[in-house]
Parts: C-alpha cells; structure tokens; sequence
C-alpha cells in the first residue's frame, strides 16, 4: 500500500547536488512526489511503498553526496495522499526562520578536470568549469536559499545548452546553480598595470593563460584573481622575482606560500607525510605547513629563517591550466600591501595594486566576500588549524549547547574573525586579518552584514573583549539595543578549546599567547586559569615584569630583553657581550633602561610570548621583527632535537602561583657567554616552558581535582613545545585537549567569546 511522507534532511545540503541525488534515487524506487530547498535545508515530499521510501531514507544516511553533511533527517508519517503522477525537483520556498549552514568553497573536481583536458568536449580548456560536486560556494552566495538568482552567477544567463544540461535529469549538471561554459559564463583576460588589455588570440581563454605563465617565466609579478580573492604571482625559484615581490609588497620577512601542480613536486622541498598528503588533496584544499628538506633548493627568500615551507595544490580550474606545463612551483601569497585585506574586486586590485603586480589576470565572475587561503598543518596525523578560511567557512561548528539567545562576538584585534551563534551552531568568519585600518574595518563589518543576512541572525547578545582600544570592541560598543559581554581575552581562549572539544568543565586552562588585557589592568599571556564556560579563576601566570613601549614591544624584542634582563640580573652591564647587542643604538638601550626604572609607559605583562621574544633576542637571533611572532619561529627552529636539560625556575605562593623565570634568564645568560650551542639553548629553553606547564598542571590537578588540560593560545601553534607538553604531561594520566577545527591564535578567540557570552546571559550576567 502506498504512504506520504514529509522528510526534512538539515546540514551542509544545498549547493552540493543534493536535489538531483534525491531525484535519482525516488526514480530508481519508483517514488512519487518533490524536492525542493527551504529556508533550513532540503524538503522532501514523497509517496509511493512504505519499503521504498524507508530505502530512500537509508539511501541519503548511507551515501549522500560527496560534498553534502547531513546533521539530522526528520520525517512526518501517514500524510493524506497528495496523488502526485511523478518525482520532480520544485522551486525553492525562503518563507520561515532560517537556519541553514552553507557549503565552504571546494578544489575543482576530478571529473571536471577530465572533461577541461578533453579537446572533444566544449569546455575544453575552460578556466570556470564546474559542476554539482565542486567550485565556489560560500564566495559567490549573496543569499539562501542557494539557486543561481542568488548568487554572482546571475550576472551570466545560461546558454541553451547550459539549460539543457541544467534540466535533464539524466545529466551530471542538473540542477547545478553555477554551470557555465565558454559561450556564456565568466571569461578571462589579461592586463597591464593600468589596466589595458593583452591581446592573447585563443579559444577559451587558453592563449591568455600561456601568456601570463610566459610572464611569470620572464620574472614578472601577476596578480591573479582566483576563488576568494586575488593572488600576487611569481616563480618561486627565481630568487629576483621573489626579492621584488617583497619590496612591492612591504613583506620584509613572512614567509610566501607556494601552489606547485602536484604532490610529487612538494616532495622535492618538503618532508610530506600520509596525513599531508590527505590534507593537501582535499576538497579544502588548504596551505599545508610543511617540514622543509635540509637540501631543499627554494631560494632563502621566499621563507626565511624557518624549517617549513608552506605549500598548497591547484584547486581552481585557471590553477590546473597554469600548471599544465609548469614542473616549479609558483609563489601564491594574498595580494594585499601589508596590514591590509586581500584585494577581491577587479577596480580595487588594478587601483592597489599597480605598484606591486607587473600584469593582472582577471575574469568577470564576481566575489561577493572575499576568502584568503586557509593555512593547516598535521600533528598526530590529524590536522590543526593555523588560519581557517577559504574551503572551511562558512562551515557550522556545531555545539553542545544550545545558544538561548542569538550572538554576536567580535573576536580579537589581531587576526581577527567574528562569530555569530544561533541554536546549536557556531558560525565562525573566514580570516579577516588585524584590524589595524580602515580597509580591515571595512571588511570586518561587512563580513558581519553577510553573515547576519545570510544565517538569519539578530543578534541581541554582543560579546568583546576587555580592552576599550581594540577597533573590534569600539564596534560592539557603538551597537544600539543589544546586551554587551565582556570577555577577557584568555579565558576566550580556553572557552573556544572547550567549545570545540565539547567540554562543559571545569578545565585547567594554559593560556600562552603575545598579549591580551587581564582583569587587573596588565598584559596577561602565561596563563593558568581553572575554568568553565561561565567563569575562570586565575590560579597561576608569569611572574609579571615591566614592558616599555607597549605595542611597540611586539616588534622590537630586544625590550623584552631588557625587561627580562634587568629583572632577572639588577644590571645590563652584560649587554655588549650578548651576541649582536653591539650593533643596537646604546642611546635607546638607555632610554629604555630609564623607563623601566622610572615606570614610564610602562605597562607590566605576564606574556609568555614576550619572554620568547625576549629570549630570541638575548640570543642574538632576532632584535627586531617584521611580523608577529617572527623571533618566536627563528628560536622554535633551532631548537635542538634529543636534549632534556631544563633550566631552573621557581613557583612562588600567592594569591595565584607566580611562576619566577630568573633563575632561568640568570642560567641562560650564562650559556650565552660560554658560547654554548643556540641549538642547544633554545632546546633548553623551550624544555623549561614544558617543564612549568607539567608542574604547575599537575599542581591544580592535586589542589581541585581537575584532570582535563586546555591548551590554548598562539603560542602552542609551537610544535617543540606542543609535542612536549603533551608527551611529559600525558606521562601522568591527564586529559590533554588542543584546538584543530579553529586556530589556537587569536583565530579562534570569537568562538569562545561566543560560549562566555551564551553562559552570561544564562545566568543573568
């Protein structure tokens, strides 16, 4: 006998061909009825035999597609018949509440790419081809539910063959919202710096991409326009073109990453493992961090002063074509001038970017919000999460809690992302970047507009961080009619560790990063707080020390060095003997000196991030920086394998442990001046921050019987110490949690800004 069930599948279940999988799977059941896409996922209505439709169900639990995420299924039984003759797919309804997770941006698939290199098939050599099961999502949605009128697709009606395809549904393109061929989708062409076109006479644009890969093979600077924004391009192994890409672009020393055609070729450079491998192959298709060889021929240039390279595959069809007849790799860094977001539309890059790119590869598909790549690396065989954009957002986090009411966090000033929470689900932003200027303001409030229209999300909880300067807690402050939760910045840190390993708490939270306002008014960033969601204890940190120049620390360490030097030894009349302290201005060493006596703009920091600077530079390896975290790498890289020696410190009672590194400065100094190995000092070094971590976990665990450990903050993305951590602390039995889905740094700090905030007003905070 013939029933009428209503089924609703929700998750990651439009734009990914899960309306025609539906449609092939009734019509091999000989089912009757419709699908369509709603404001919170796919609907199904469907009548035929009680077994077929049960075989249905099992069909799209047991073999959905390839890109889809189903998150739950529910089904209402024993409808009135709707006599439907036949199994259709029917316009999509957005009437309701929407909550609708989005698919991520996904590499080209494999079948497109056989159909590109085919020269009997009409899209032979098309740089946009793409179907059901790849392509640009996230990057192209104006709105949901996903159909081509909401998306930058719509700028190119479709051929009468496009709409044959998209129609028949015996082809591997019905219903498939972003086909296109040559004769009417997005088309390619190349500029000068000034915008006046390239004449490359060819079919399909395929003379446009031999002449730009010519360019770059001529030691010129392209920009590229790729899937979520644009790349600055130049061969990876011409040492000149790399040097002046740095210059263009005011990149003094961070590291370039590199896109090279296949794996074979990363293992020319890098220590590549099954789990790199894995990485680099998704559909994500991220930067993945990688070992460097010891006889790796990349120029110094285009990574100095590391042991990794940073590699990614081609996922865009224009990449495929790039490389067709290309064995080196190519630098792929985001085309931006330093400080400022990735360039994304065609009159903003050509305005720019003139300075820096020689030629600009551009097509007519808009982005409608930009994407830099995401950047990955594996531990364990398993991934960790460095920069999470471009092929993971927007993709839902989902939570173990419910959000009462709908927030909003504004994350970090420093790489900075926001987070928007709703039901169950956490919507974490793509990259956005330090929000130094106007340029990154500008796309931080205009990624939050996106994402509110998007997610269907009114937010009536704001959440920030403590400090009042921050550009992203100005912005919550300023917002009308909303509650306001301040979050101070470590115990975010912990939430979002928390968050993403579905702990409810109370934790040990190890919180080490560069900076971020505590509760007394000073820099914390060595941490260890006891924690839940609603609330911390800070039960020990770094012994605190005055930091002169506040921000301007960050990139000279050799103040850190200073405070750390005068602390631990009462006197720096050892500085000339430390390695390259000849060579820094004496009359700013003593002004420094001075205000570090005398507490002028002075701030005093606990920052374990600090003490690493401060280290790098009593070593000699960096007194000033470039970017962030730069001294931190340079000592992380040397670091001696196979050493277990630790230097000596103290844990000091009070009201919270102090943890007194002295003794360790003290002892460091002197292996300096006997000239011992640095490979050998830093291991030392880097074996003592393990060795406190132990200890002081350990401590809390005896004192309030908590035996779960998160570690969280930009400086465990340091894999010396990470893996030590965790090897001499699980030694004991302890629960260690870290971060993968979103990054340790400051990246993920929006997700646990998120949780504090939902607990608050639970609570009645």
């Amino acid at each position: 006998m013939d029933v009428r069930t209503q089924i609703t599948v929700q998750g990651i279940v439009q734009g990914v061909g899960f309306r025609p999988f539906v449609f092939a799977q009734a019509k091999q059941l000989a089912l009757r009825g419709q699908v369509r896409n709603n404001a919170i996922g796919v609907f199904i209505d469907v009548e035929g035999e009680s077994t077929a439709i049960e075989q249905l169900i099992e069909k799209l639990k047991a073999n959905p597609p390839p890109l889809s995420c189903i998150e739950s299924i529910h089904r209402t039984n024993d409808l009135p018949p709707a006599c439907f003759v036949d199994f259709q797919i029917v316009g999509s309804t957005a009437e309701g509440k929407r909550l609708l997770p989005v698919s991520a941006d996904f590499a080209v698939c494999d079948t497109c790419l056989q159909e590109m290199n085919d020269p009997q098939n009409r899209r032979y050599h098309y740089p946009f081809i793409n179907c059901t099961h790849c392509g640009p999502r996230f990057t192209i949605i104006e709105d949901v539910p996903y159909d081509r009128p909401a998306t930058t697709m719509r700028d190119f009606p479709m051929c009468a063959d496009c709409e044959a395809e998209y129609l028949d549904s015996l082809d591997r393109r019905y219903h498939a919202q972003a086909t296109a061929c040559p004769a009417c989708g997005p088309q390619l062409y190349l500029t000068d710096r000034c915008g006046r076109r390239e004449h490359c006479a060819c079919a399909n644009g395929a003379g446009t991409v031999e002449r730009s890969l010519a360019l770059l093979l001529d030691g010129n600077l392209l920009a590229i326009k790729g899937i979520g924004g644009f790349h600055l391009v130049c061969d990876a192994l011409d040492q000149a073109a790399v040097e002046r890409l740095r210059r263009r672009k005011f990149r003094e020393g961070k590291p370039f990453a590199m896109m090279a055609r296949s794996l074979d070729i990363i293992h020319r450079y890098c220590k590549v493992s099954q789990a790199d491998e894995a990485l680099l192959s998704s559909k994500s298709r991220p930067i993945v961090l990688l070992e460097k060889l010891p006889d790796a021929t990349i120029p110094e240039c285009v990574a100095p002063d590391v042991n990794t390279l940073g590699f990614m595959l081609p996922y865009a069809p224009l990449h495929h074509l790039l490389f067709e007849m290309l064995d080196r790799p190519l630098v792929m860094t985001s085309a931006n001038l330093s400080d400022e977001p990735i360039a994304y539309r065609n009159d903003d890059a050509l305005k720019r970017l003139a300075s820096v790119a020689d030629y600009f590869l551009l097509h007519d598909r808009r982005i409608h919000i930009r994407a830099d790549d995401s950047l990955v690396r594996t531990r364990a065989g398993q991934a960790m999460m460095l920069r999470r954009s471009r092929g993971y957002a927007a993709e839902a986090i989902k939570t173990a809690f419910r959000f009462d009411q709908e927030v909003l966090a504004c994350g970090a000033h420093l790489k900075n992302t926001f987070c928007l929470g709703k039901k169950q689900y956490a919507f974490v932003s793509h990259h956005i970047g330090d929000l130094e200027n106007f340029e990154t303001l500008s796309s931080f409030t205009e990624g939050i507009e996106h994402f509110k229209r998007l997610f269907d999300i009114d937010p009536v909880v704001v959440a920030h961080d403590l400090h009042p300067d921050f550009l992203s807690t100005q912005y919550a402050l300023g917002l009308k009619a909303v509650a306001k939760v301040a979050v101070q910045h470590h115990h975010a840190h912990i939430a979002s560790c928390m968050v993403e390993n579905h702990l409810s708490g109370p934790v040990i939270g190890v919180a080490f990063d560069g900076m971020g306002l505590g509760a007394d008014g000073a820099i914390w960033g060595g941490e260890f707080l006891v924690a839940d969601l609603a609330r911390y204890e800070r039960r020990a940190h770094l012994r605190y020390v005055p930091l002169a120049g506040g921000d301007t620390a960050i990139r000279q360490p050799w103040r850190s060095a200073l405070s750390y030097l005068g602390d631990a030894l009462g006197s720096e009349a050892l500085l000339p003997e430390l390695p390259g302290w000849q060579q820094l201005d004496e009359k700013k060493i003593h002004l420094v000196q001075s205000m570090i006596r005398q507490g002028i703009n002075t701030v005093q920091t606990s920052s374990c991030g600090r003490l690493f600077d401060a280290v790098a530079s009593i070593l000699g390896l960096h007194h000033e920086v470039s970017y962030e975290g730069q001294a931190a790498i340079k000592l992380e890289s040397l670091a001696m394998g196979g050493i277990d020696e630790v230097y000596p410190f103290d844990i000091r009672n009070g009201s919270a442990l102090e943890i007194d590194m002295r003794l360790m400065i003290h002892s460091l100094v002197a292996d300096v001046l006997e000239r011992k190995p640095v490979g050998l000092t830093s291991a030392k070094f880097h074996n003592t921050i393990a060795a406190v971590v132990v200890e002081l976990c350990r401590k809390l665990r005896a004192s309030d019987g908590v035996n779960q450990v998160c570690l969280s903050g930009g400086v465990f993305q340091n894999m010396y110490l990470l893996n030590r951590i965790i090897d001499r602390l699980g030694r004991y039995g302890v629960e260690i949690f870290i971060q993968r889905q979103v990054p340790a740094n400051d990246g993920g700090i929006s997700l646990g800004q998120a949780a504090v905030a939902n607990e608050a007003v639970k609570r009645g905070g």
